[in-house]
Order: C-alpha cells, then sequence, then structure tokens
C-alpha cells in the first residue's frame, strides 16, 4: 500500500498544530471586538509593554512581518491615544514606541481576555507539557526564522 502525507505524522501533525493557531486567533479575534482591538494590535501592544522605546523595525522583526505592517497599524493606535511615537535622541530617523496610559490600561483588559481564553484551553494541559509545546513550536521559528535575539 502506498504511503500518503496524511501518513506523514509530522504533516499531520502540523496541519493539526495550524488549525488549532487558526481556532484560537478567531476566538481571540472575536473576544476583543467589545474592545475594539485586533489581534495586530494586541500583538504590538503587547510587546511595546514588554519592551518600551524598541523601535518599528524591532517590533516588526518581533511579530516576524515587514515594516510597513507596523507602519500601517500606528497611525491608528497613534490617533485613538494608544501608542505614541518619539523620535529617537541619537538618530532622529528611528522613532522610538511608547504605549500611553490609555493604551497600557486597555492593554490589561485585553490581556485579561487572552489569559482567560488561554487559561480555557490549557486547562487540562499539564505544565510539562505546555513547556513541551513552548520549545517545539520555538524551534519552528527558528528553523523559518533564525536563531532569536532576545
Amino acid at each position: 500500500m502506498q504511503e500518503t502525507i496524511w501518513d506523514n505524522p509530522r504533516f499531520r501533525n502540523w496541519v493539526a498544530v495550524a488549525r488549532a493557531c487558526q481556532a484560537v486567533e478567531r476566538a481571540l479575534s472575536q473576544a476583543l471586538v467589545p474592545l475594539g482591538l485586533k489581534t495586530a494590535h494586541l500583538d504590538m501592544m503587547m510587546n511595546i509593554h514588554r519592551h518600551p522605546g524598541m523601535s518599528q523595525q524591532a517590533l516588526a522583526d518581533k511579530l516576524l512581518v515587514g515594516r510597513s505592517n507596523i507602519t500601517m497599524l500606528l497611525p491608528q493606535m497613534e490617533k485613538r491615544g494608544l501608542v505614541r511615537r518619539d523620535a529617537d535622541k541619537r538618530d532622529k530617523r528611528v522613532l522610538r514606541l511608547f504605549l500611553t496610559d490609555e493604551g497600557d490600561a486597555l492593554l490589561q483588559k485585553a490581556l485579561k481576555i487572552h489569559f482567560e481564553l488561554v487559561e480555557r484551553i490549557m486547562a487540562d494541559t499539564p505544565e510539562s507539557e505546555c513547556d513541551v509545546v513552548g520549545k517545539a513550536m520555538n524551534r519552528v521559528v527558528e528553523a523559518v526564522t533564525g536563531p532569536r535575539n532576545g
């Protein structure tokens, strides 16, 4: 009997990972609607919160997107009063990103929603298994993008 691509456990399980990512992304997207946020906004805000003063390029690198994606979303977020861009003191071409107080307050609400979703999804998963999954997904990112700088 000829083996098919679906018989390969790497492929079959990768499809399961991709489907899980899509399902979680959809659920999170719907849960963020009342806050007027998209998952891309949340990703940006989480990273700016964790790394205040990061450049637009550093944010794009962390999110694995092009700088143009960031450049398109930042004006929307600035207009809402969530983010501010300050010129770098040494290089005026570089803009440093910071959350405003309003942005931080909204992020805290969004993180509560995100955390509750993750807790619901992973409630029956032991921490050791979560760590195994996390390490495997980090290896996937490194295989595609190269080793991370931090």
